[in-house]
């Protein structure tokens, strides 16, 4: 009877694997919820400024589905912004991201890390005319970048270090984020 047991269990979590490896909505959630329990940081997001970003082997699929890693972009200013379009503080700060992004696009990498189904970030960025550089999670967020709670955006330097950490609608479009980006473009 134990055996028959433990049978079963095998069999269950082999399920699971297979699940979130070939199955998108299981693949989502595991994600999601692997990155609550693995990246979880007790740090608040304002107290990050200033610290340097260690791990660059975070795993992104790029929106129509192209395979990336947050390596890619390391030596470049990055602005990475955590959002769902059911989100309604991210919708609100969205427009002043998109203004920043128009002017800073070709200069700085911007990461817009959707936490939502892709289908729904299509509709919403066609709806409000965005063209900006969507990005999912295809795997564990970096420790130092994971905050359960959005909009979360941080301003990463050439060398790595958190120039700029929110959380919640902030005016990105500001006098103050261009100073930042453009001191941090010249280093």
């Amino acid at each position: 009877m134990r055996r028959y047991r433990w049978h079963i269990l095998g069999i269950l979590i082999l399920g699971l694997i297979f699940g979130a490896v070939f199955f998108k909505p299981i693949k989502f959630y595991t994600i999601k919820y692997g990155n609550r329990f693995l990246s979880a940081n007790t740090t608040p997001v304002e107290k990050r400024e200033k610290e340097t970003v260690e791990t660059y082997d975070w795993s992104l699929i790029q929106h129509g589905g192209e395979n990336t890693t947050f390596g890619e972009f390391k030596g470049e200013v990055v602005l990475v912004n955590f959002w769902a379009t059911w989100c309604p503080p991210c919708i609100e700060e969205m427009p002043s991201l998109n203004d920043l992004y128009q002017a800073y696009g070709d200069k700085v990498t911007f990461l817009f890390i959707a936490r939502d189904k892709e289908n729904r970030v299509s509709r919403f960025l066609t709806k409000k005319g965005y063209d900006l550089p969507v990005y999912y999670e295809n795997g564990i967020t970096p420790k130092l970048l994971y905050n359960p709670s959005i909009p979360t955006t941080y301003i990463v330097s050439k060398t790595g270090v958190i120039e700029m950490a929110k959380n919640g609608v902030y005016d990105w479009n500001s006098q103050e984020v261009r100073e930042l980006l453009d001191n941090l473009l010249t280093e």
